[in-house]
């Protein structure tokens, strides 16, 4: 990794709710960031935060007061998905870089005005997800790369859950326009099919939901009702640039799935690539005329990574250098998954006005 225009990066957090946590036990381990602050709606909820954190002097404050500190660098945005366009809008005002929580925004339509805000404040802008850059996705892009499979024909990613709202306290987003399995789930798997095979130019969708209200199964809204208003079951067919199909399987309505897996299928192998949502997991092949299928040795990504590697990869990369969690990335992703939805509703295919190339890889260590 290169080094940081200023190392280490002086963040502060805002939005502390329960992604934060995940964070916030990566810090002592990254190099190229430096937790100052944190700031949250909730005073209290930002004072308790910053008392426990595991790094030494970190300051609870307001979001103003945090947006207008000197003494933060990069501002990490970690609130709900409708509110990642006006924090990182108002972030990039105050000069700083922005490093976002999954999705890059609510919509595409916002995702183009944070990135073009972004370019004409001569400021960077990059998003999760980072599960991408760990063993798992990096050994098996690897393996892509160095021709183990042939030519990539299709690949098939699918998540199943029955819904967040039987562990989530708070889950009432994930069932508004924004949320949703695909918006919620979709970047792990979407990013990660791009990281492998690519960008995509086209996409076909189809949607539905099961039930139009979800109970709350745990905290102190536990037997609380909720409406949705979003749709909870997803399929998508996406088009790459290179000719390869993916096909997406999402789901808040179904029970259980044996993995949350991807599988890349090519022309002389096919690869089992380990859940999207973690950062590591054995990648399995599978040669033509083999019987069985073979783990293969784990030869990129970041070793024992966790949420947070992506923010210290950001900061660390060089001036002029494209990050490997780039904006134009997420927005790419984004694109994918809302024009998905919007097919599902036309019942025609959508073509996909943006583009990413592959991140960098990351080599071994």
């Amino acid at each position: 990794m290169g080094q940081s225009v200023i190392a280490p990066a002086r963040v502060g957090i805002i939005g502390v709710g329960a992604i934060a946590g995940q964070y916030l036990a990566s810090f002592p381990k990254l190099a190229n960031v430096h937790l100052v602050a944190v700031a949250d709606l909730d005073m209290e909820r930002a004072r308790s935060v910053a008392e426990a954190a595991p790094i030494p002097g970190v300051r609870a404050l307001t979001v103003d007061e945090l947006l207008a500190d000197p003494e933060v660098d990069v501002v990490l945005n970690l609130t709900i998905p409708r509110a990642h366009a006006d924090i990182a809008l108002r972030a990039i005002a105050a000069g700083k870089d922005v490093y976002g929580e999954k999705p890059l925004t609510a919509t595409v339509a916002e995702g183009v005005e944070v990135l073009a805000a972004a370019e004409a404040a001569g400021v960077r802008v990059a998003s999760a997800p980072d599960t991408v850059l760990g063993t798992g996705v990096q050994t098996a892009r690897a393996a892509v790369d160095a021709g183990a499979i042939g030519r990539p024909i299709s690949a098939t990613a699918t998540m199943v859950t029955p819904g967040h709202e039987r562990w989530h306290p708070n889950p009432d987003f994930y069932y508004v326009p924004g949320g949703g399995p695909l918006l919620d789930m979709g970047p792990y798997y979407v990013t990660a099919l791009v990281t492998l095979l690519g960008p995509v130019t086209s996409v076909i969708g189809a949607a539905s939901h099961t039930r139009d209200e979800r109970t709350i199964g745990s905290g102190p809204r536990a037997g609380e009702r909720i409406p949705v208003s979003t749709d909870s079951h997803v399929t998508g067919v996406l088009t790459h640039a290179s000719g390869a199909l993916s096909t997406l399987f999402m789901s808040f309505d179904a029970v259980a799935t044996r993995s949350s897996n991807i599988e890349i299928h090519g022309e002389t192998a096919s690869l089992i690539v380990p859940d999207p949502n973690g950062f590591a997991g054995d990648v399995q092949i599978r040669r033509l005329g083999e019987d069985g299928w073979e783990t293969l040795p784990v030869s990129a990504g970041y070793p024992e990574a966790s949420r947070g590697i992506g923010l210290d990869d950001f900061a660390g990369t060089p001036a002029g250098e494209t990050p490997r969690t780039s904006g134009a990335l997420a927005l790419h992703v984004l694109e994918i998954m809302e024009s998905v939805l919007i097919s599902a509703h036309t019942g025609t295919a959508v073509p996909i006005v943006s583009t990413a190339e592959r991140p960098a890889a990351v080599s071994q260590g």
